[in-house]
């Protein structure tokens, strides 16, 4: 893998983002960790600071292009460069399609759809550049969903559609845009919801619903973004990887 690739990571501070800038960071690249939560965006760069990471740490809200013009500008002139974009940034939404107003509507589809255009564009100049590389967060919901999850579910289909358009549009440019569908993982909205839950049992019946008896861990999602914005992948774009522990392989009845 190339050393000292310019990385830019948005929803860096917690959960998923943290392990994704931790592992390009432990691979000696500068990692930019945008956030909008500046405690745990300070204590993120921090931590990885004294792990020996090169770290830019800047406060951001990724549904403003104001915002983001920002920060592109502020990298290219302390860093030089742009080779990675990862679009971590994203809201987990849970509304009825009737009852849900439009701004609600709009709020939701700012963070989970919208923000990875506009991230998406305002690096791809210099990714052009820099012939560089795009990993977009989607859900294993983009393909496969569950009661509940409006809209959510839409936001997510339209991120793998993006990241398909993209793909081809700039593959001539040797710019390769892919995405991760993570299914269930380990943070603290899962150990909140099942602290909530009524049955003792419930994050026993997801783990036994999976084929590898597990869930995913934010590191293995980590490792399968850094893979598709490796050297390794130079073959890929336009893919989407599941990184689910098999889940979306079953057809369960039980």
């Amino acid at each position: 893998m190339n050393a000292k690739r310019v990385v830019i990571v948005t929803g860096a501070a917690r959960g998923i983002g943290q392990a994704i800038a931790g592992a390009f960071g432990d691979s000696g690249d500068t990692v930019v960790l945008v956030d909008r939560d500046p405690d745990a965006l300070h204590s993120t760069a921090s931590a990885l600071e004294q792990g020996g990471a090169d770290v830019m740490a800047r406060i951001v809200d990724v549904t403003r292009s104001t915002d983001i013009d920002r920060l592109m500008s502020d990298v290219i002139e302390e860093r030089g460069r742009i080779d990675v974009l990862v679009n971590n940034a994203g809201k987990n939404t849970y509304f009825d399609a009737v009852t849900m107003t439009e701004d609600d509507w709009d709020s939701a589809m700012d963070v989970d759809l919208k923000s990875v255009w506009l991230m998406a564009r305002a690096a791809l100049p210099s990714l052009i550049e820099s012939r560089g590389s795009i990993v977009n967060v989607s859900s294993i919901h983009a393909r496969l969903t569950t009661p509940g999850m409006f809209p959510y579910a839409a936001a997510k289909s339209g991120v793998e559609g993006l990241t398909r358009s993209l793909a081809a549009d700039y593959a001539s440019a040797g710019v390769r845009v892919n995405a991760v569908a993570p299914g269930w993982t380990q943070t603290r909205l899962v150990d909140e919801w099942a602290a909530r839950s009524d049955d003792p049992d419930a994050l026993s019946k997801v783990l036994r619903a999976h084929p590898l008896q597990r869930i995913a861990t934010p590191e293995d999602v980590a490792a399968a973004v850094e893979f598709l914005a490796s050297p390794g992948a130079r073959a890929i774009t336009g893919a989407v990887l599941p990184v689910d522990c098999g889940l979306s392989i079953t057809f369960r009845v039980d």
